[in-house]
């Protein structure tokens, strides 16, 4: 390694150190940070967002972020724009800029899907700014992959 470059250590989480929140109490979705702009150092939030069975988003939209969904577990619906599209585990969705969005549980178990924002939008700090929540054990097993 040159002097010129830097070795930078990873920053390296478990489902155990995320902080889960709702961002409103009346909410059917929990968000679990991973990394956002504390722990990245970059304006980004990656989150896996858990939905209770049949719980949805509220309709939204950001201006200039763009979001990206990856399913882990469960099966889902999202609304883009008007557009349904069915979300199975290994689907992923790309919400652009602007897009008004949605996503909903359809089915009488958790959905679980890891969400990407970037850049930040505000986002982590209004999840932050929620109602604090805890990963339970059965959020444990999917997320440790114990299932």
């Amino acid at each position: 390694m040159t002097n010129t470059q830097v070795c930078m250590l990873p920053v390296i989480k478990s489902p155990k150190d995320y902080q889960v929140f709702r961002i409103t109490p009346e909410d059917t979705n929990r968000l679990a940070i991973v990394f956002d702009s504390t722990t990245a150092g970059d304006s980004l939030t990656v989150c896996v967002e858990i939905f209770d069975p049949y719980g949805s988003t509220p309709t939204h939209r950001h201006n200039y972020a763009v979001e990206m969904f990856f399913i882990l577990q469960g099966e889902g619906l999202a609304i883009c724009d008007g557009k349904s599209i069915p979300l199975h585990s290994g689907d992923s969705l790309l919400v652009r800029p602007t897009g008004i969005h949605e996503l909903r549980n359809v089915s009488d178990k958790r959905l679980y899907a890891l969400c990407f924002m970037v850049p930040n939008e505000d986002f982590s700090e209004l999840i932050r700014n929620g109602v604090p929540e805890e990963l339970d054990a059965e959020d444990l097993q999917v997320l440790m992959g114990n299932n």
